[in-house]
């Protein structure tokens, strides 16, 4: 009964390392990246433009 569940929690362990480094971390870099980009451009729409305009 041990062996059986000591595999399981191998299987599991892979599947959610996988899906944290192949899902996961993308998206969540992609967010934050697109959330810093979002934010800039809300700056310069606000500020007047980019640097080096006035």
């Amino acid at each position: 009964m041990r062996q059986v569940d000591e595999e399981y929690t191998k299987a599991q362990e892979l599947r959610t390392f996988l899906f944290l480094s192949v899902v996961l971390a993308p998206v969540l870099a992609g967010i934050i990246v697109g959330g810093w980009g979002f934010m800039v451009w809300m700056y310069q729409v606000f500020v007047g433009g980019p640097p080096g305009v006035h």
